[in-house]
């Protein structure tokens, strides 16, 4: 999220940090070893550099500089020169200061350090700028390759622990995920314990699979990050809706929240002239249980807005998730048994230790066998390079 004016002039007036770098005028060769050394974020703030344009440097006060529509297009071009690599991410605007301007461009911190000018890496160290050394060097691509992880066990850069559900964390998947033995004897603290599971990292930062199951509301960090779902009167998406709903929250209420819904819609007759009585259900509960939890586990949440989505027509139910096959697996081995791989692994083992998952790499095949118990056909797969979708036919007793 940019930074506000209001914080832009907080930080004008500010000394000068390893976040704040000011010159009376522009001199593109400073001007981008900063927004390099800014990029980098040796410092691990995980929070944008500034750096203002027509400021003076020990006050901040502006100069005086005519920061016109042509400097604010030559400060935006230094991004595209190729000169600074990989590409930074910033924005240029210009900041109104006591009736004057000052040009102010904003550095977030990369995903990929480390940043070169000119083919050398230049950090901040605090108030001031200076070429990295061989081991600044290594400690940035060691972060680097911390977001080389599973999406999911990345860590969102700015957040803290604050944004997770603690309480849940330590009453429901802390004891299903380690003995009560080992947590008795060892003495970890907190975010040690959240970083054991992959759910921070060593900082405190939340994972993407911290925040799937332990913010209240993953949405606000990963936008496709819940379930849509539709019944329908007919077989047809234009017939008349039954039932709309949208669930979201921490994935493990959503999961609460699809079993409820699952067993409210499966229909179930009752054959009283059979001895002993007899009954059928539509749809096996467990298939669909199997079914959608796969598509939560394996879907991708990077990048994308587009939800699980849970059609319930007349003649079916039909399960779309986000994202192809992954890894090992592809459009000829899908379903196979024995033939899997894990987009999102730490999810996946926070699963299996909640008892969603019963055991890996077999819950289609348990899916298949409740549909042919219950006399359902097998269950269809359409995959495809960027959705899976899953279409399992009614039971007519």
């Amino acid at each position: 999220m940019a930074m506000s004016d209001d914080d832009m002039r907080a930080l004008l007036v500010d000394l000068e940090s390893d976040r704040v770098e000011r010159k009376a005028s522009l001199d593109i060769d400073r001007a981008c070893q900063a927004i390099c050394a800014f990029g980098n974020d040796m410092p691990g703030r995980g929070l944008p550099g500034v750096l203002f344009i027509g400021a003076g440097d020990a006050s901040g006060e502006p100069t005086g500089l005519a920061v016109d529509d042509r400097l604010l297009l030559e400060l935006a071009g230094l991004r595209d020169r190729g000169t600074i690599l990989p590409i930074p991410t910033m924005s240029v605007r210009r900041l109104s200061v006591d009736a004057q301007h000052v040009a102010a461009i904003e550095v977030l911190p990369s995903l990929t350090p480390p940043l070169r000018y000119k083919g050398v890496v230049w950090i901040r160290v605090g108030p001031r700028r200076a070429q990295a050394s061989p081991d600044e060097e290594r400690r940035l691509a060691e972060r680097r390759r911390a977001f080389d992880l599973p999406f999911d066990a990345r860590p969102f850069v700015g957040l803290t622990t604050a944004a997770l559900d603690l309480d849940v964390f330590t009453r429901v998947l802390l004891p299903s995920s380690v003995s009560a033995e080992v947590l008795e004897e060892n003495n970890r603290t907190e975010v040690e314990q959240l970083a054991s599971l992959r759910l921070t990292d060593t900082g405190g930062t939340p994972t993407a699979a911290g925040l799937l199951l332990l913010a209240p509301q993953p949405r606000d960090h990963l936008p496709g990050a819940y379930v849509q779902f539709l019944r329908l009167a007919g077989t047809q998406l234009s017939d008349p809706v039954q039932d709309d709903k949208l669930l979201d929250g921490s994935l493990l209420d959503v999961l609460r929240q699809l079993d409820e819904l699952l067993t409210l819609n499966i229909s179930t007759a009752v054959d009283v002239t059979a001895t002993p009585e007899a009954r059928h259900s539509d749809y096996p509960l467990v298939a669909l249980q199997q079914l959608v939890r796969n598509a939560l586990m394996h879907r991708t949440y990077e990048g994308t807005n587009t939800p699980v989505r849970v059609t319930w027509y007349a003649d079916r139910v039909e399960i779309v998730s986000p994202g192809g096959p992954y890894g090992l697996v592809d459009r000829e081995s899908f379903g196979r048994p024995g033939v899997t791989d894990y987009r999102n692994p730490t999810l996946a083992g926070a699963l299996r230790s909640l008892g969603y998952v019963q055991r890996f790499g077999v819950g289609l095949d348990v899916a298949r066998r409740a549909c042919a118990e219950n006399g359902n056909p097998p269950p269809e797969f359409a995959v495809e390079a960027t959705f899976v979708a899953v279409t399992v036919m009614r039971s007519v007793p």
